[in-house]
């Protein structure tokens, strides 16, 4: 199996190509040098065609900041909607099924209880609209597309809430973590094990599930600074005094974004579908604190 990866230096870009390396299947990567999704989709649509001769493509390269994206809404939506509604027209003329990867904040956090896929999505900022306009875009579209939503991603290397926690570890400092937010970290090496199984299923024409799916790890939902004291506890890192962590509420903490206050995704489908269950958040923890040891 041949694949055509959008995005390059993200953390499941990294993660794919670390388990692509290993395996038997092939990949072709595209950063924002070899095709800028922000560009004009004329410029996308020829790269496309003259690039896509594979087996899947999986579009990971997306706009995530979420604060920037309220004072750039044009590039949020190119980069995160228009450029992968072109992208799909090409795969649909070529035959050739797309993962899209997409996220827990097309939610309003209203629900007490996990998200199943088909719940009417209603996003609270412009990322998560602008991802959500990507997903409509694409399933409009006539090519064998799979939308996975995903949350809270994390791994040992890149910018992430873990490794901006252990940085904070590192320097004794007292920080305040919001307490009211509730979702279900991700370790984005378990995640990868996800998108190739998908993108296998994809591949076999007899076996294609097409449609939205939710899929994070397991476990318990947590909160973010659940999820803090959860790092600092597994971390081993040996201080003269611990952090101590001040649990705020979402209207204390200094941003103007509005997120959702409950993200838990129902993964159920996905595992039926797919056949595969993803590992305890926790589990993913130790792997990426293995990486940020090594890094």
């Amino acid at each position: 199996m041949k694949l055509a990866i959008f995005g390059k230096s993200g953390q499941l870009s990294r993660a794919l190509q670390r388990q692509l390396n290993a395996g038997p299947h092939t990949a072709m990567y595209f950063d924002r040098n070899a095709c800028n999704l922000a560009s004009d989709p004329a410029d996308i649509y020829e790269f496309a065609c003259d690039m896509l001769e594979v087996d899947v493509v999986v579009l990971a390269a997306a706009y995530t900041g979420v604060e920037q994206a309220e004072d750039d809404q044009e590039t949020a939506f190119a980069v995160n909607a228009k450029a992968p509604e072109v992208i799909a027209d090409v795969c649909a003329r070529r035959d050739i099924p797309l993962i899209y990867i997409s996220t827990d904040y097309v939610f309003d956090g209203e629900m007490q209880s996990p998200y199943q896929p088909d719940y009417p999505a209603n996003p609270l900022n412009v990322y998560g609209r602008s991802k959500l306009a990507g997903e409509n875009a694409i399933l409009e579209r006539q090519c064998e597309a799979v939308v996975l939503r995903t949350s809270w991603l994390f791994d040992g290397n890149g910018r992430n809430f873990m490794t901006a926690m252990l940085k904070m570890e590192e320097n004794g400092k007292r920080i305040r973590v919001i307490g009211d937010q509730i979702g279900r970290p991700t370790y984005v090496g378990h995640l990868a094990d996800a998108v190739l199984k998908v993108a296998s299923r994809l591949n076999n024409k007899n076996e294609s599930k097409t449609g939205v799916y939710h899929v994070t790890n397991t476990g318990d939902p947590v909160s973010w600074a659940g999820f803090a004291r959860e790092i600092f506890k597994k971390s081993g890192t040996q201080l003269s005094a611990p952090v101590i962590i001040d649990e705020i509420l979402t209207e204390e903490y200094a941003k103007r974004v509005a997120r959702p206050a409950y993200s838990v995704l129902d993964t159920s489908s996905f595992e039926k579908t797919f056949g595969l269950t993803l590992p305890d958040w926790r589990d993913g923890l130790d792997l990426a604190l293995a990486e940020w040891r090594q890094h």
